[in-house]
């Protein structure tokens, strides 16, 4: 794609980037095939390309986004289908987060749309506020249906009970059953913690039992994803500098920790992109690089580490997997869920259209209602289509989108395979 910016605004580091990342674009169109906006919407600005023309326009002509380049960008979901479809390796993730922190900057939303945005910010991230904000849902989810828009679509996700914390969640260290092969710290989170404990449970239980050492250290906390995909750059930086610091800290306290283990696949996107978040900044670029470069997967670091003797049986359920977008798309990890679950005895079967969105993407689910139910049911059906007994999935965002759609559990992945290999069985199979 040919670019016109001028030498002053070449000057600039973040204009010289975004014309590195234009110019890779070749204009093919393959992005369309794949963009989950534009395979329901039709509109070329709802595409991948679209919005990059949307986005050299605004930069080119550094003029204040208009209600076009919003509304079309804020119908991304951020689900990087288009990254592993483009020939060209175009850098759309890098080119649409700039492009939001320029609406952010830039960009006067209404006065609604302001207030609910900054009270996302300020309770999601945030364990303990989420939990009396999801008290508070409960008394109002009733009216979900009546309330307009994202107001209603946040009421309609409450969910139905709400878990007590557990004590897994508290900084300590869990000792490694037997001779101990490696030492990682276990990113806690922050809504799933209150969404489902069981899953940081279910991953403790299972590193320990593969002779992990699993350190839970003190001052971690949300890894940033949401108000950076918000454009609130300041916001996530001081999120992930503070979580880059809990690390270290806990390194420097129980020694040298060989990777840092996440098990929600949109936080993994996110922590193994801290390197590049900072690569400007003297002071956290080689700091935040070092975190990133030892960030994993859960299940990388059980491809290594490899399964123990698998328990339980011959009764186990067929499988769905559902590969999250961060997971498939973000991070480019396919194959180790899958053959995870198949080595634990499960039968494991992927649906048609695998790498399409749910429509939870963060809170997308919340902010564009209407796209994402219609996703959710496209992929419902499909899901369902494969007459399998349980869903499983890397990514709580993915969970809570999709379990009340699709007729059979919902559980994570890392909960099926702690149960293979000696764990209580998931809740909900029963």
């Amino acid at each position: 794609m040919q670019t016109t910016f001028s030498l002053a605004q070449m000057a600039d580091p973040h204009i010289e980037q975004a014309n590195d990342i234009l110019r890779k674009c070749v204009h093919c169109g393959f992005c369309t095939a794949t963009c989950p906006t534009f395979v329901l919407l039709g509109n070329e600005l709802d595409s991948p390309r679209g919005r990059i023309y949307l986005i050299k326009g605004l930069l080119e002509q550094d003029a204040a986004p208009s209600d076009e380049h919003v509304t079309h960008i804020d119908r991304c979901l951020t689900c990087l289908s288009c990254t592993t479809t483009c020939p060209s390796g175009v850098d759309y993730m890098h080119l649409i987060d700039d492009a939001r922190a320029k609406i952010e900057r830039d960009y006067t939303r209404p006065l609604t749309d302001r207030l609910f945005r900054t009270m996302l910010t300020m309770v999601l991230p945030y364990p303990g506020r989420f939990r009396l904000a999801l008290l508070g849902a409960w008394l109002a989810k009733p009216f979900a249906k009546v309330l307009p828009g994202p107001l209603g679509a946040m009421l309609g996700l409450a969910p139905k009970r709400l878990h007590r914390p557990s004590a897994v969640d508290n900084p300590q260290v869990f000792k490694a059953e037997g001779a101990m092969k490696k030492r990682v710290a276990l990113m806690t989170g922050c809504a799933q913690k209150v969404l489902n404990p069981a899953i940081n449970e279910a991953t403790v239980r299972l590193l320990t039992r593969h002779g992990c050492e699993v350190v839970v250290a003190d001052g971690q906390g949300c890894c940033g994803a949401l108000v950076h995909h918000m454009g609130k750059e300041d916001q996530s930086h001081a999120q992930a500098a503070a979580n880059i610091a809990a690390w270290e800290a806990a390194e420097a306290t129980h020694g040298q920790i060989d990777a840092i283990v996440i098990n929600a696949s949109g936080c993994g996107t996110t922590v193994k992109d801290y390197g590049w978040m900072f690569r400007r900044d003297p002071a956290m670029a080689d700091r935040a690089a070092a975190i990133s470069a030892k960030t994993k997967d859960v299940t990388e670091v059980m491809s290594d580490l490899g399964l123990t003797a698998v328990a339980n049986g011959d009764d186990k359920p067929t499988v769905v997997y559902h590969s999250a977008c961060s997971m498939q798309h973000g991070q480019k990890l396919t194959s180790p869920p899958k053959t995870l679950l198949a080595q634990a005895g499960f039968e494991v079967r992927e649906p048609i259209e695998g790498h399409l969105c749910c429509g939870s993407a963060g809170t997308y689910n919340i902010m564009q209602p209407e796209i994402s139910a219609r996703l959710k049911e496209r992929k419902a059906k499909n899901l369902r289509a494969t007459e399998a007994q349980v869903m499983a999935t890397g990514n709580i965002g993915c969970m809570m989108q999709l379990q009340d759609a699709v007729g059979m559990p919902v559980v994570h992945t890392v909960e099926l395979l702690d149960w293979a290999t000696g764990g209580p069985k998931p809740a909900g199979l029963d």
